[in-house]
């Protein structure tokens, strides 16, 4: 499962069962880490999730900024919480990405701000699935 955490908002998305693609699916809108962590815990037990990505907002230059150390936080406490594994993916320019698709596929203001968290959550969990390496079959 993908996430993109924001201070007001938690994009989700999702792979498919082969790893291939990921879907946006909702955003969880944020009001205290019990309730944030309870809400995607569920999401991630419906879904039978196995990991979780996170987008790490690092600074353009590389290094970590205070939105990456509370991220790392907010990881931390999901991966207590769930016995999962969390990894984190740079996500400098996703929501960049997201807009430009968005605007791309002429969805309206209004709608854009309704799912451009799901949708930068997406693009983080797929750059993280193309770079998984992948047996080949003949």
């Amino acid at each position: 499962m993908g996430l993109d955490v924001g201070t007001k908002t938690v994009g989700v998305a999702v792979a498919d069962e082969l790893g291939f693609t990921a879907q946006p699916i909702t955003v969880v809108r944020r009001s205290s880490l019990k309730k944030d962590l309870a809400e995607l815990l569920a999401i991630a037990n419906e879904r039978g999730v196995d990991r979780f990505v996170i987008g790490l907002p690092l600074n353009m230059d590389g290094s970590e900024g205070p939105r990456a150390v509370a991220t790392r936080t907010f990881g931390d406490a999901l991966g207590a919480a769930s016995g999962l594994p969390i990894i984190y993916q740079d996500e400098r320019l996703t929501t960049v990405a997201a807009e430009r698709a968005l605007l791309e596929a002429d969805v309206s203001r209004q709608k854009r701000r309704q799912v451009i968290d799901q949708v930068a959550a997406s693009i983080i969990l797929q750059g993280w699935l193309d770079a998984q390496p992948r047996s080949s079959t003949a």
